[in-house]
């Protein structure tokens, strides 16, 4: 057998390198499942958008994006104190240190979440029939879809639990089953599946889910299937962690108030019907992006947490640096697709219901483009104990947004001109959030503390 040339060595051995730097920082199976779960949920919010536009009338439509986009507001509660319940795991299991005392109080915070979104959805179904044009079962239609969107707040628990002990792979790979079974029952509706059974099944996927993940996590000592006492758990919780929680409330509720305000403001300013349609259709195009770039920092947030908990500057920098640019993957790829045809995509996700406007797509690159920038350093911020610096993003980022809309509502622009001044905010803040992130944790040297 011939030997290799020396040409080929030298660049064997970069390969080699290349190939072993990259499996240090992160998981290549963890790759392809939160790539699918993340580009799932994006096509998940088209295929969704797609469907109702053709089995839903227009006026039913804005309902079912209305009580989804209340659903999602309900994320709001979590108060970002399953970032906390990360940190905290993630130092014990890092130190090796038994974790059953910060699981309990997991488990007693996210049966709390249940039956705060269980009660919200009643509510939800018991005000939309008091609608003249709505019947009883409608009205508990659109309840059933609350439910779904909401119990997401219930579920941040069992993924960030998942993430602190390193079983990422195992909620993936849920979460994966998930997703995929929501589109084929999308789908179904087109067939003739009927809508009741159709939220039915999808709420049913999400109690298996989380009697499938309650097990595993609690055989890890990350959860307790044991609920007795949960209060007295949530008790402890909110006093161990007061000053960490209403930072971390302060940036979960600015996050929910910057991706949601839309959707108050423009059925308001607007109506119903094509306004909230065009406004929705875009939105899920950016945050939909937004959640594959989330992925894409999820498969780092191990290796970057590890590097800060042991001081290793060099590693944290170069893990962050692949965050960032796998986080611009998937924007690039959404930016390709509307930059190839724009118009024929939004024609065939709102078939008659809406017609595009064309400045939507620039916006939506910019808002793409921002997006990416900011992202990667949030990630970095929350997942390292940053809960001050975000707080104060947070505040600033509504500030900002809030002074815009009001702008461009005295202004009387109309829906674009809305999104190009909610996309310019987006911009300002991104860079923001950039500038704290050097500042900060990519500044850690060794024996530096965390800024909890």
């Amino acid at each position: 057998m011939l030997a290799p040339s020396a040409a080929a060595q030298p660049k064997n051995s970069r390969l080699l390198r290349l190939r072993s730097g990259l499996a240090g920082l992160l998981s290549f199976r963890y790759l392809l499942l939160r790539g699918w779960t993340a580009g799932g949920g994006l096509i998940a919010g088209l295929v969704q958008t797609f469907v109702f536009a053709r089995v839903l009338d227009p006026e039913r439509f804005s309902l079912f994006i209305l009580v989804g986009a209340l659903g999602t507001s309900m994320w709001l509660f979590d108060l970002g104190l399953s970032k906390i319940v990360f940190v905290r795991m993630r130092e014990r299991f890092h130190a090796g240190a038994e974790t059953q005392m910060i699981g309990a109080q997991a488990s007693a915070l996210a049966f709390f979440y249940a039956l705060l979104i269980t009660a919200a959805s009643v509510a939800c179904a018991l005000a939309l029939a008091l609608r003249n044009d709505t019947s009883a079962w409608q009205s508990t239609e659109l309840g059933l879809f609350f439910f779904f969107t909401a119990f997401n707040l219930a579920w941040f628990v069992f993924r960030n639990a998942s993430l602190a002990v390193d079983e990422y792979i195992y909620f993936e790979t849920l979460e994966s089953f998930r997703r995929l079974g929501y589109i084929l029952l999308m789908f179904g509706l087109l067939a003739g599946l009927p809508l009741s059974a159709f939220l039915i099944l999808i709420n049913v996927s999400w109690i298996t889910l989380i009697a499938a993940a309650g097990a595993r996590l609690a055989n890890r000592q990350a959860l307790t299937l044991q609920l007795t006492g949960a209060a007295r758990q949530l008790q402890v919780f909110f006093k161990e962690n007061r000053d960490s929680a209403i930072r971390t409330g302060t940036h979960a509720a600015g996050e929910v108030y910057i991706h949601g305000i839309l959707y108050l403001v423009v059925p308001l300013a607007f109506g119903l019907g094509a306004p909230t349609i065009i406004v929705d259709t875009a939105l899920k195009v950016f945050l939909g992006t937004l959640n594959l770039c989330s992925a894409a920092c999820d498969l780092l947030v191990p290796r970057q947490t590890a590097a800060y908990s042991s001081r290793e500057r060099h590693t944290l920098i170069r893990a962050t640096l692949m965050a960032l640019t796998l986080c611009a993957v998937p924007a690039l790829a959404v930016a390709g697709l509307l930059l190839i045809d724009a118009k024929g995509l939004f024609a065939l996700l709102l078939s008659h219901s809406a017609e595009m406007p064309a400045p939507v797509t620039p916006i939506l690159f910019v808002l793409l483009t921002a997006g990416v920038i900011k992202t990667a350093p949030g990630f970095l911020l929350q997942y390292t104990g940053y809960f001050k610096e975000i707080a104060r993003l947070s505040l600033a980022n509504v500030l900002l947004m809030s002074a815009g809309i009001v702008l461009a509502l005295m202004l009387r622009l109309d829906v674009v001109g809305l999104l190009a001044v909610y996309a310019a905010v987006f911009v300002i803040v991104a860079g923001m959030y950039l500038v704290v992130a050097l500042r900060g944790p990519l500044q850690v040297e060794q024996g530096t503390a965390a800024a909890a």
